[in-house]
């Protein structure tokens, strides 16, 4: 009995345990191909998935299985792919063949697969019919496993008697086999027993040999070992005998191929001395194909393979890995090899002249390279951030099956691992006939181990992948060790407090380069409101402080002596727009929301409620309706009434007189209120109270008058410098020996001015003009960049004022400047703009920060107006060349009675675009 065993049945059972139920009751039927490929048929069974596959014969409805030796005998052969298909080859002439005029040849197979638990032993009857009437005179197959040759009657030369096919009176007796040492006669019964096949069809004498029968013998054919099988096959009938003489020469791989790293070369020789009786040969077809099927010239230049001749050989040149052939694995001393698989055919027809016979020569060969290590490498891809060890083992052969993970404390099947939520997969690498496994674990598996360290966490996996060879059934092992270090992840956090008049906020950062924004209130921290807020910060955290009459602050409550208000502070992750920390201080802070005066005038501020929202305090009133605040905006009201004035109410008590009066909405705009409204009615009650007969005791002395301090006029020096940062964090600046700096157009330059030797927090500096030239300070062209201490209204790249916070270089922040200004450069003509130098000019002036007296030293800027956005083209011509149309895009200031001239120049590659602005009279032009 013949048995394909592959070992898939075990891989079979391990990787499908994950879905033994579903799989139960499902009988698993394999495909069956059957392709007629000239004088062999090939039958592909498959997959197997794990199954046994035993082969029967069916002849006068009688299954005969087939062992290696009967196999061997009649002409089968069996082999398999890397994909678990059993690859069944048989000649057309096989023993149990049914030839119709040795043109139409059927062969009935029984397919028995078994063994496997979750697929029930079944039959499957395979027929096939092959048309073959291309009949060469001698056809001659070499297998790996026998050699066959079909010798035709009608060339039986002058040796033949008669014609044996019609005259069925002879019958073959003796067989006759001519090695080197002599002949050795044999009975045909006796040939027979030894496993040769003897038979005879309507036309030809089938002979067969098994590739290593001792009758068979080794011959050096141009150099190249050949195994020879050779015959002469005695008929007899009473007094007549005649015989056919019949011969095969089939190569071996040693001696034949030739190996590189990369390639594998055969040679066959191109004349088969031991099978051809003159001299007179010629060479007329050469086919070459892969599992015995032909490929055309297309095919083999797209695998990559060669076919050439020259006078002694037919040399096939393939590459190692290619499309057609697979890697094999096998286990030597625990290591891993590979060696490379092909199954190449070659098929040959040629004449001998002188017996005009011909003969056709196909060769199935296996070639299989030497054994190569093949170091498993285990490649770490975790991203600890992501919280999960990912691994590739690799490269495998096909033929691995990963069966099992070992942990320290338990061993896990693939099942077990699915279950578990390990992601495992199996790929086939780019490019390559190999193949990998991945693996994903979660770092919060109890398989993984957890150390805690300074500011992180050391995760680590040990791991053992259980492996096995699925055609032997071999087992090995692969071990491995991960670690990942993960950042504890500290999110920033809020604190704080207040005090009678201020909250105060710290925020620590937390984890370097976490990144998140601070809302205060419903306002978003900008660097005008840090400033705003006194904002400091010192690289670990950074603090500011918020008044409590910020509108910022949610009113709470109002009461007669103080006033609750609320800091809202949110810290939120502006990629996710997630909320990382809700932060509230709510305080009591003491105020006089109603005052009294000696003369009866009353003064009451009315703030806003959190709980009454949409409250406009404008048309809050007292009693009197027609006493609304003097002032009011959307947070507060502010009035101011006579004690005897409003509707306010008197009441006498002891000592003292009481005035009241009520705040309220009118009553018509409570008509108008939703009825279906929670929100609360605002009523704020305000009094004063006046002493009646109260005696008040002044005590007062007087001193001699003196003349009071004055402020006399005088001269001194202030040193000024300016210099050139390095970029905006204003921690490194340009040398003098760098000057003159290049610098690209539109690249920002970063200016600092400071006063020196001044310890006078009081003081501050202030840029009053800065300009631009070419040269000195009073010459022409020139850009204004600073007027009057703020930006040029008509620059539209206007100069950008950085603050200035305390840190180990700046002590007084209010003696120092800084600004950003874009470069540019003065443009006359088509002239290379590249060879500019543009000097910076500013003026300043010193003023007292607490009496700010006018001029620069109390001027405020008005925020930049509207931009006007939009998009033109404008024809230029420059030097008086031809104009050339450039698009340009609109963004300027909105300029009321301004013409808008905007040219663009091309200077070494960047289009640059600066803009004048002339008004309608023509008072300036800068160019």
């Amino acid at each position: 009995m013949l048995y394909l065993i592959f070992g898939f049945r075990w891989l079979f059972l391990l990787l499908v345990a994950a879905n033994i139920e579903a799989q139960k009751n499902v009988i698993l039927i394999p495909d069956i191909k059957t392709k007629c490929l000239g004088n062999i048929m090939l039958v592909e069974v498959g997959p197997l998935r794990g199954s046994f596959l035993d082969v029967a014969v069916i002849m006068n409805n009688t299954a005969v299985l087939l062992t290696p030796s009967i196999a061997t005998q009649c002409g089968f052969s069996m082999k398999h792919d890397q994909f678990g298909n059993a690859l069944i080859y048989i000649s057309l002439q096989n023993c149990f063949s049914q030839n119709v005029e040795d043109k139409t040849f059927t062969t009935a197979l029984q397919l028995h697969l078994h063994g496997n638990q979750f697929v029930k032993g079944e039959l499957h009857q395979v027929v096939e019919t092959c048309q073959y009437n291309a009949w060469a005179s001698r056809e001659v197959i070499c297998d790996y496993n026998y050699m066959e040759v079909a010798q035709s009657f009608q060339t039986l030369g002058e040796q033949r008697s008669c014609n044996l096919p019609v005259d069925l009176g002879f019958r073959a007796t003796t067989v006759v086999f001519f090695t080197p040492e002599g002949e050795k006669p044999m009975s045909v019964a006796d040939a027979q027993r030894r496993g040769y096949g003897i038979r005879n069809t309507p036309t030809r004498l089938v002979l067969r040999s098994p590739m290593m029968a001792p009758e068979t013998y080794m011959q050096q054919v141009a150099g190249v070992p050949m195994r020879v099988f050779k015959t002469s096959t005695i008929f007899e009938k009473k007094w007549l005998a005649t015989q056919v003489d019949a011969a095969a020469a089939c190569p071996i791989q040693e001696g034949s191929v030739f190996l590189t790293q990369k390639t594998i070369t055969w040679y066959l020789p191109r004349q088969m001395d031991p099978m051809i009786s003159s001299g007179q040969f010629k060479l007329l077809e050469v086919h070459f194909g892969i599992n015995g099927q032909r490929l055309n010239p297309l095919e083999l230049q797209a695998r990559g393979y060669s076919v050439a001749l020259n006078d002694f050989y037919v040399i096939t040149e393939l590459p190692i890995g290619g499309v057609g052939g697979y890697y094999k694995s096998h286990i030597q001393d625990d290591k891993y090899y590979v060696s490379y698989m092909i199954e190449p055919m070659l098929e040959l027809l040629w004449t001998e002249d002188a017996t005009n016979e011909q003969t056709r020569y196909k060769v199935l060969f296996h070639i299989a390279t030497h054994l190569v290590p093949q170091p498993l490498e285990l490649i770490d891809k975790t991203v600890p951030g992501e919280m999960t060890f990912k691994m590739v083992l690799g490269h495998f052969a096909v033929d691995v099956a990963l069966i099992n993970i070992t942990f320290p404390a338990e061993v896990l099947s693939m099942a077990d691992c699915s279950v578990r939520g390990f992601n495992i997969l199996e790929h086939m690498s780019p490019n390559s006939s190999m193949k990998v496994f991945t693996l994903e674990v979660p770092f919060s598996d109890p398989a993984v181990l957890k150390q805690a360290g300074d500011g992180v966490t050391i995760f680590s996996l040990h791991l053992t992948f259980g492996l096995m060879l699925m055609d032997e059934l071999e087992f090995f092992s692969y071990n491995a060790h991960l670690e990942a270090v993960v950042q504890n992840i500290v999110p920033p956090s809020v604190s704080g407090g207040c005090d009678k008049e201020n909250f105060y906020v710290l925020v620590k950062y937390g984890s370097r380069g976490y990144n998140f924004q601070t809302l205060v209130g419903k306002r978003l921290m900008t660097p005008s409101l840090a400033q705003h807020y006194d904002y400091m910060e010192n690289g670990t955290h950074f603090s500011f402080v918020v008044p409590f009459s910020s509108p910022d602050v949610a009113v709470e409550a109002i009461q007669s002596s103080f006033i609750k208000g609320r800091l809202d502070v949110i810290l939120n992750n502006p990629e996710t727009n997630s909320e990382i920390q809700e932060f509230s201080v709510a305080c009591n802070f003491l105020s006089t929301l109603t005052e009294c005066f000696p003369n009866g005038t009353m003064t009451a501020l009315a703030l806003k409620l959190e709980s009454v929202p949409s409250l406009n305090p404008s048309k809050l009133t007292l009693e009197d309706p027609s006493c609304g605040p003097v002032f009011s905006n959307d947070r507060y009201a502010f009035f101011v009434f006579t004690v005897n004035s409003c509707g306010t109410k008197r009441k006498f008590m002891s000592n003292a007189m009481l005035y009241e009066n009520e705040i309220s909405l009118p009553d018509e705009d409570l008509a108008k209120k939703d009825p279906n409204s929670k929100e609360p009615e605002y009523d704020l009650k305000v009094s004063c109270v006046y002493d009646i007969d109260t005696n008040q005791a002044v005590a007062f002395n007087t001193r001699p008058r003196r003349s009071e301090p004055y402020a006399e006029n005088s001269k001194g020096q202030l040193q000024v410098v300016m210099r050139l940062a390095m970029d905006e964090s204003y921690s490194k600046f340009q040398s003098t020996e760098d000057y003159p700096i290049a610098k690209y157009l539109q690249q920002p330059l970063y200016f600092e001015v400071e006063l020196l030797k001044s310890t006078n927090p009081l003081v501050s500096l202030e840029l009053e003009n800065c300009w631009a030239t070419k040269g000195e300070r009073t010459s022409q062209p020139r850009w204004n960049l600073i007027i009057n201490g703020c930006p040029n209204p008509v620059d539209p790249y206007q100069v950008v004022f950085h603050p200035v916070w305390a840190d180990a270089r700046v002590r007084y922040p209010s003696h120092f400047k800084r600004f950003e200004v874009k470069m540019f450069a003065f443009a006359e003509g088509e002239e290379d703009l590249n060879a500019k130098v543009i000097f910076v000019h500013c003026d300043v002036v010193i003023c007292d920060a607490k009496n700010p007296l006018g001029g620069v030293c109390g001027k405020q800027c008005s925020k930049t107006k509207e931009m006007i956005r939009g998009e033109f083209e404008i024809e230029v011509q420059l030097g008086g060349g031809r104009g050339m149309l450039y698009y340009c895009a609109l963004s300027s200031l909105d300029c009321i009675n301004l013409n808008l001239l905007l040219f663009c120049w091309q200077v070494k590659n960047v289009t640059f675009l600066r803009s004048w602005i002339l008004n309608m009279y023509q008072l300036d032009q800068y160019a």
